[in-house]
């Protein structure tokens, strides 16, 4: 492996996380992968957020994702605001080869991926004409900073970019980074922050020798002024559980259908609500068949934010079985709390930070199905604790999880280290 040195981190000293205004400073490019999509809402929600404190916000993505792949009021106007760079605007490739010095930069770059596959080396070769459009557009719109929600290949196009005289950049990482794929290190050379949903990706960062100092834990964030609490009729002796989740193996869905399972053998009466499209609905739909649950689980299909919410509201507890790698810190867990649903989850990502066990929910092994039936039962039997537990969830989310403020620590985190970039 070749070696790396990261840029030399400058001195300075900011107190307070949070700043409650972003300064005059030039415009910023907040780049997501095939934005809109139905995952994405809380982007939506950091560029709100921005811009209502100030900032002059572009955005930018890989490629457009199909027009049905967001159901969120948003979609429509964050696809006509979003720049995309696959398929490279005409005249990149011609500018790419007729820069000899970019072009040899770009190859140097690429063979420098001592830790990717000759495919993965191919698909970095095919972006370098991506990167020049990256530059072209950020050169027209003076975007002076990207920040790249992703560690993928969209963090090697800001690489490349940077290479070849664009702005400077940062990167969140949203999850395990073998998820990410690989040359981690080359994507943060001239990183300037790091962002990372939950403390738990920490390590990882500080394993490939990214300075410490400039890793901020972060939450995604919701909007809790909009996901709250509301008055509802519940239903006297019934549980209902709602899962917002992608149906994605990974999500373990299965196991809290087998939690119900035994409840409902034991004559508890619980219902469960799964929110979300994916690959294995058909096979969900076997599985509640098989263990004669249909009357009590509902799919309702990917959904809008707004009706997300109604949903939530309508439920009495949150749960996500999640499996594997790849899970962070779930936006769907933040929503529930701060809609004041006690969370049933399992110890996967940064979940034992987010929930208080036994206060605020429950944490389970996961695949653990005596562990989910367990939580169920207690919440089942004792409606008065359930509601204390959605009561400190609510104050914990607003406390923790409101999105202004985790969008706005954030960028006040990455202009910390980026002074030169963002002096007005």
């Amino acid at each position: 492996m070749s070696s790396i040195a990261f840029a030399n981190s400058p001195t300075l000293h900011t107190d307070g996380d949070v700043a409650q205004a972003l300064p005059a400073v030039p415009a910023i490019g907040i780049l997501v992968p095939e934005f809109p999509s139905q995952t994405h809402v809380f982007f939506w929600r950091e560029v709100v957020a921005l811009r209502s404190a100030g900032a002059s916000i572009d955005l930018i993505s890989t490629r457009k994702p199909p027009d049905d792949a967001c159901r969120h009021d948003f979609a429509q106007e964050a696809r006509s605001q979003s720049h995309y760079i696959w398929p490279p605007r005409v005249g990149s490739t011609t500018r790419l080869l007729a820069s000899p010095r970019n072009l040899a930069r770009g190859l140097a770059y690429v063979r420098s991926l001592d830790e990717s596959s000759v495919k993965q080396k191919a698909r970095v070769t095919a972006l370098l004409s991506s990167a020049v459009d990256l530059v072209t557009f950020c050169q027209d719109r003076n975007v002076r900073h990207i920040h790249c929600h992703s560690f993928a290949d969209a963090a090697h196009v800001c690489a490349v970019a940077h290479l070849f005289g664009g702005p400077t950049y940062s990167l969140t990482l949203h999850g395990d980074l073998p998820v990410y794929g690989t040359d981690h290190r080359r994507k943060l050379e001239h990183c300037t922050a790091v962002g990372c949903d939950g403390p738990h990706l920490v390590p990882q960062l500080e394993s490939l020798g990214y300075p410490t100092e400039r890793v901020l834990p972060n939450w995604m964030g919701v909007d809790t002024s909009r996901f709250a609490p509301s008055d509802h009729d519940s239903e006297e002796g019934c549980l209902r559980v709602i899962t917002v989740a992608r149906l994605n193996i990974n999500k373990g869905h299965r196991f809290a259908l087998r939690a119900m399972k035994r409840l409902v053998e034991a004559g508890r009466d619980i219902r469960y609500t799964l929110v979300g499209d994916g690959k294995i609905r058909d096979e969900l739909r076997q599985e509640i068949r098989r263990l004669d649950l249909t009357d009590r689980v509902v799919l309702t299909g990917a959904l809008g934010e707004d009706d997300v919410r109604r949903e939530l509201l309508a439920n009495d507890v949150f749960c996500l079985p999640s499996v594997g790698l790849g899970e962070a810190g779930p936006i769907s867990v933040m929503e529930a709390m701060a809609c004041g649903l006690p969370v049933i989850a399992s110890r996967i990502g940064a979940t034992p930070q987010m929930i208080r066990d036994g206060e605020t929910g429950f944490l389970c092994h996961q695949q653990d199905v005596d562990g989910l039936a367990e939580a169920f039962d207690q919440l089942a039997t004792d409606p008065a604790r359930s509601q204390s537990m959605g009561r400190a969830a609510r104050a914990y989310a607003v406390d923790n999880f409101d999105s202004r403020r985790t969008s706005l620590r954030l960028f006040a985190h990455i202009r910390r280290w980026t002074p030169e970039t963002f002096r007005a």
